[in-house]
């Protein structure tokens, strides 16, 4: 009987350990599950990091290119910029040039004017184009004058040379006293800034003076013109 019992309970007490064990298991499983989850959750993210590493490679390779691109791309401009500004020669202004007006009239129908601006700025500058040009009367006028519509030429004026434009009028062999033009109101080409010189020759027909007839020329170097 005692064996009996005693084999009974210990039947009872291995079932006892083998429903713990199965228990254990199953909580192992578990644990392995959760322990499975998180290296999943791992696995993941490496996967992911894995991206990410190839995608931070490249991420990183890419910054890094931009930021140098980016370094240089400024540089490069500023120096190209500073470059094309060094090269350039600056235009006459009417401050650095002495303008002066001569009478060079030899036919008896049309007159011509010779202004020059001799450049004194102590500085090589650039001239280019029509001057603006006004004549005032003695009664107080404004006579404005046309371009003649000839090709220009740029020039470079050294210290002490010399360009010229003329202005062609009628000349006033009516016998009347005509208009008399006083004043020549000139601004040099792509100036704003204007000079006052004396007309030097004589006055233009009244029924002429405003036809259309008073023309001025571009501009251009004396060839003659001395430098220094």
């Amino acid at each position: 009987m005692e064996l009996t019992h005693a084999s009974k309970t210990l039947l009872a007490g291995l079932a006892l350990i083998g429903s713990l064990s199965l228990t254990a298991c199953n909580g192992d499983d578990t644990a392995g599950g959760s322990s499975d989850a998180a290296p999943a959750g791992s696995s993941s993210s490496s996967s992911s990091g894995g991206s990410g590493e190839s995608g931070g490679s490249s991420n990183g390779s890419g910054s890094g290119t931009s930021g140098k691109s980016d370094g240089d791309s400024p540089q490069g401009t500023a120096a190209g910029t500073g470059s094309n500004e060094n090269g350039k020669v600056e235009i006459c202004r009417s401050d650095e040039l002495e303008v002066s007006a001569t009478d060079n009239t030899t036919g008896e129908e049309e007159g011509v004017v010779t202004v020059a601006f001799k450049n004194g700025g102590g500085r090589d500058c650039s001239i280019n184009g029509y001057a603006g040009v006004d004549l005032k009367t003695a009664t107080g006028d404004t006579l404005s004058v046309d371009r003649n519509g000839e090709q220009v030429h740029p020039d470079i004026l050294k210290d002490g040379e010399t360009a010229a434009f003329n202005i062609e009028f009628p000349v006033n062999n009516t016998g009347g006293s005509g208009v008399r033009v006083t004043k020549i109101l000139v601004t040099p080409p792509n100036e704003t800034k204007t000079v006052t010189v004396d007309w030097p020759a004589g006055t233009l027909p009244v029924s002429e003076s405003g036809s259309g007839r008073l023309s001025i020329g571009p501009v251009t170097k004396v060839s003659d013109s001395p430098a220094g």
